[in-house]
């Protein structure tokens, strides 16, 4: 409680001295130190002035459940489970996988300030600094098993790419099968985790990452071109209106994909395809197949047409880039 009761007080962007921070909380003043020294290696920007104390340009906005919850619809609160919001742990997706073995966790919604060990596809690490991005994981269950969840991870995309136009975000494009791109940058990422029976009962983990307010300092780590949404918009996006907007979009889609899966989407979802009827290149292993993207099918394969005809690629370890 003091770690968070110590950020909420920093949070406002003022000044305020280790004497007033240890008051406040009930630390001393060297412990307060200790706490600022961990949050800059966190990648939380502070200022430290003798004789003033210590301040967060710009100030932060801590992700706050009863606000997240005050966006719901009624309709979607009903749903949401139990969130589970951490200040620094090594994946949400980690946690809510853990969760989901032990029992059913339908509806649980795991999130975090910082993700120590966030990960996208193939193993690519997510940088994760303190406070500035969106980390989440939606457990959800469904009842056809693993064979029927072919187009989850496009319809989550999409269902991203509605919430941002909702708050006036345009311009996000989708990029199969998991990616949010704006004008070719990298936006957010999705990792799906399932556990459970091929034809029966399993539990999805839904872990999104998007890219709120990147700290400059810390973009070295990324290693593709990527943006986030105070670039896009060049203002501040709260995170807990963001993350309620998405949440309301989400579950109304994953109620859909339940009943109908993909296949009623699939004319959305290429209408905000970033390589739509372009020439691209795919790498599968170290197989490399070019020809010309003519978006998905029902089932969110990527249909790559070629000298040969036109042939049905499904998810997994397959990339999607333009020719250099």
């Amino acid at each position: 409680m003091t770690v968070r009761s110590l950020l909420s007080i920093l949070a406002d962007g003022k000044f305020h001295s280790g004497r007033e921070l240890g008051d406040e909380v009930g630390v001393s003043r060297s412990a307060i130190w200790k706490h600022v020294r961990r949050f800059e290696d966190g990648g939380l920007d502070i200022f430290s002035v003798k004789g003033r104390g210590y301040r967060v340009p710009g100030g932060l906005e801590l992700l706050d459940i009863e606000r997240i919850q005050q966006g719901l619809l009624p309709e979607v609160k009903v749903l949401i489970k139990d969130p589970d919001l951490r200040l620094s742990i090594e994946s949400t997706n980690e946690l809510a996988m853990e969760a989901s073995q032990r029992g059913d966790c339908h509806g649980r919604l795991f999130l975090a300030e910082q993700q120590l060990a966030g990960r996208g596809r193939r193993g690519r690490e997510w940088v994760s600094p303190f406070a500035r991005n969106l980390y989440f994981s939606l457990v959800w269950r469904f009842e056809q098993g693993v064979a029927a969840l072919e187009g989850l991870s496009l319809l989550v995309g999409l269902a991203i790419v509605r919430a941002l136009e909702k708050m006036e975000i345009q311009g996000v494009e989708l990029k199969w099968p998991n990616d949010l791109l704006h004008q070719g940058k990298k936006l957010a990422g999705i990792l799906l985790e399932v556990h459970g029976e091929a034809s029966g009962q399993c539990q999805v983990v839904i872990g999104v990452g998007i890219n709120v307010e990147m700290p400059k300092e810390v973009s070295e780590a990324i290693d593709q071109p990527w943006t986030d949404l105070k670039t896009i918009t060049g203002g501040v996006v709260s995170r807990n209106q963001l993350l309620a907007v998405i949440l309301n979009e989400l579950v109304v889609c994953l109620e859909r994909f339940d009943k109908e899966g993909f296949v009623g989407l699939v004319d959305e979802w290429q209408s905000r395809h970033a390589m739509q009827n372009e020439a691209v290149i795919l790498q599968i292993g170290d197989e490399f197949v070019e020809g010309v993207c003519r978006g998905v099918d029902g089932s969110g394969a990527l249909l790559l047409q070629s000298a040969a005809g036109i042939k049905a690629y499904h998810g997994g370890e397959i990339s999607v880039r333009r020719p250099v």
